[in-house]
């Protein structure tokens, strides 16, 4: 996951907006959003390598998201998988703070990354490239491979573009979304950060959709949470080049027993 947008506590009907983009090798296989045969209470997409996910929720009404925190020059040997952080989480029932308290002192276990947890009341992060975990406060806000809000030219257009739909009417909302993570355009060479990936690369990944040969956006995701608990999940998957694979859209309220899931390819 290479791009996370959400507006928290700040829309009238929805208490929680999210648009999402994750950024992965095109080889390394998963499956699309959907109720887990294992863990029927999580709703999201799984990573069969490691068996996390990137982005999912639990019908406890927990929610959970991790990046990678991209720095060419550390040494990636860490053991753990950062999806199993999202997994867990949706999967457990301990308080938000204890668990990413606990998970701060086994950070050394895991690649850089950047998590967010929490429900509709209280959204929190956690870096182990950054400081202690923090609660969010309500807004609009953003994350790609650094810090929170860390101001990269994608996110600060991202974010400001996400304000701007604020008082659109639901398909309007979601269609503008969509818009936001299939933006193509790349930041000027001199907006360009620094994580040692080199000019070319700095520039090919500071778009919000990336569409690489072997490595790109693999799934964009909106999801919509109504006051009433009521979640609309909207998944679109893609292959090398940026093809359209399908999409999977799914309404559930969360604590239901029932979902009502619609799929279809591309």
């Amino acid at each position: 996951m290479c791009l996370i947008l959400f507006a928290h506590r700040v829309h009238p009907r929805f208490p929680l907006i999210l648009a999402a983009n994750r950024d992965e090798a095109y080889a390394r296989p998963a499956i699309p959003a959907a109720f887990w045969t294992d863990y029927p209470n999580i709703y999201g997409g799984r990573d069969l390598d490691r068996g996390g996910t990137w982005l999912g929720l639990a019908r406890s009404g927990r929610i959970a998201a991790v990046t990678n925190f991209r720095n060419a020059h550390a040494p990636r040997t860490a053991p753990r998988s950062r999806g199993e952080l999202v997994s867990a989480y949706l999967a457990g029932d301990a308080d938000t703070e204890r668990y990413l308290s606990e998970v701060a002192l086994r950070g050394d276990q895991y690649n850089g990354f950047i998590l967010i947890a929490g429900d509709l009341d209280a959204l929190y992060w956690l870096s182990n490239r950054g400081p202690s975990a923090a609660r969010i406060p309500p807004g609009v806000h953003g994350l790609s491979n650094h810090l929170l809000n860390t101001p990269w030219p994608k996110i600060k257009r991202s974010k400001l573009a996400l304000e701007a739909l604020l008082g659109a009417r639901e398909e309007d909302l979601t269609a503008g979304m969509f818009r936001i993570l299939a933006d193509r355009s790349e930041a000027l060479d001199h907006e360009l950060p620094d994580t040692g990936v080199g000019l070319e690369r700095e520039r090919e990944l500071s778009a919000n959709f990336i569409s690489g040969a072997h490595y790109g956006t693999r799934a964009s995701t909106v999801v919509l949470i109504d006051a009433d608990r009521n979640v609309r999940f909207i998944e679109r998957s893609f292959g090398s080049g940026g093809a359209a694979l399908g999409e999977t859209a799914s309404r559930f309220r969360l604590d239901s027993l029932h979902a009502a899931t619609t799929a279809r390819p591309a």
